[in-house]
């Protein structure tokens, strides 16, 4: 949490304003891409190791001013009803969409919306915390089993954190992140840059994606040796 040191009356941002962050950042493109209300818990677990977990999530490496790894596991339940709400509300007629959440266009929506959460995330980095963070790009992938994560993020001392996430229709998807035992202290008042819109944040989102090559989705596995091959690990 943000505090303030009684002795200098600095303020301090810890690894939980990082998470609430990075938790808001969820929440507001969601919210938009969805046009629906999704929310997540109150409580923080903490939590020892990192793991992708059935039936789709993905994972992003993030690096410069501090290190970490974020991970979101989504029931297919909840995958299916962000990709179909934010297909409806793209003009997208409900008999074209796709039923199953292992088809590839349910990961590459999904994993689109992924990319534009981690923009929002690092453009708040930048303007709040002064600092700047690049990230990879976010990787669906669909799982019958639990893979734990042991990917090098340059973390020496990590603490790693899990919150729960609820859709309009109350599914569950839970977020991961595992980030060194970092703080930030200010040493003078500021004034952040303004905020992008969600629409201009998204929109640049599309153009990045656009001009992307395209990474066709890992398909479902039973060997995880074999999906760990196939991210290069």
């Amino acid at each position: 949490m943000t505090t303030q040191d009684t002795n200098t009356g600095t303020v301090v941002y810890g690894t939980e304003d990082i998470l609430m962050s990075l938790c808001n950042s969820v929440t507001k493109v969601l919210n938009v891409a969805t046009q629906s209300q999704i929310h997540y818990s109150g409580m923080v677990q903490r939590i020892s190791k990192t793991c992708l977990k059935p039936d789709i999530g993905c994972f992003v490496l993030f690096d410069g001013g501090f290190s970490g790894l974020v991970v979101i596991n989504f029931s297919a339940a909840s995958a299916m009803e962000i990709y179909e709400s934010y297909m409806v509300s793209m003009g997208m007629p409900k008999d074209e969409l796709a039923h199953s959440h292992t088809s590839d266009e349910v990961a590459n929506v999904m994993g689109e919306l992924m990319n534009q959460v981690l923009g929002d995330f690092t453009s708040k980095v930048r303007r709040e915390l002064q600092t700047q963070i690049t990230q990879n790009q976010p990787k669906m992938l669909v799982l019958n089993k639990q893979v734990v994560l042991s990917v090098d993020a340059n973390l020496d001392k990590p603490e790693s954190r899990r919150v729960t996430f609820y859709t309009a229709r109350n599914h569950i998807f839970y977020l991961e992140l595992a980030i060194d035992r970092t703080e930030f202290i200010r040493l003078y008042d500021f004034v952040p840059q303004a905020e992008l819109e969600p629409d201009e944040l998204m929109e640049q989102a599309r153009e990045a994606a656009d001009s992307a090559p395209m990474v066709p989705a890992p398909a479902a596995g039973n060997d995880t040796d074999d999906l760990l091959k196939s991210l290069g690990m």
